[in-house]
């Protein structure tokens, strides 16, 4: 016995049933946020490209005359200095990934930062903490080295860190 035998009607509706579920599919795809995209606290899972990104981010900006203390996040092809916010999108794009404002390698750094620069109140974290005259070379390699440890960790452990508030 199947379905449409018990109920008759049901061989009727069933296009019509799957027609409507493709639709709300649809819908649902154009009309839902993409995530994270404006939440900046969002915590996307990381993977291992994340990790490469921040380690390739620190190698771009190696040295103090590699760094770029006046950030815009404007990051002009063929640059030869680099904020942290356009090492870690040169990072993204040498790897051959799709750059992602609010993508995980991104974020890690930002929730470096509002650990060690709570007191600060920027309003664009990547570009403030690295325009900030109180950020050193060594200060800026650290918060980069610090999100690789914590990038590490979290895959390591498979585990997703609360955001305090």
């Amino acid at each position: 016995m199947t379905p449409f035998t018990v109920f008759p009607r049901a061989r009727r509706l069933a296009p019509l049933a799957v027609g409507l579920a493709a639709l709300a599919s649809s819908v649902c795809a154009q009309t839902a946020p993409t995530p994270a995209a404006d939440d900046p606290d969002a915590r996307p899972p990381v993977t291992r490209a994340d990790l490469d990104i921040v380690r390739r981010a620190r190698a771009i900006i190696a040295a103090p005359a590699q760094w770029n203390r006046a950030d815009n996040r404007q990051c002009p092809a063929g640059a030869k200095v680099f904020s942290i916010y356009c090492a870690l999108e040169k990072a993204t794009l040498d790897a051959g990934l799709k750059f992602e404002h609010r993508g995980a390698a991104l974020q890690e750094v930002r929730f470096v930062i509002d650990e060690i620069s709570a007191d600060r109140d920027y309003d664009h974290r990547l570009m403030d903490y690295n325009n900030d005259p109180r950020t050193s070379f060594a200060d800026m390699q650290q918060v980069l080295h610090i999100a690789e440890q914590l990038i590490e960790l979290r895959l390591r452990t498979g585990t997703t860190p609360a955001v305090a508030h």
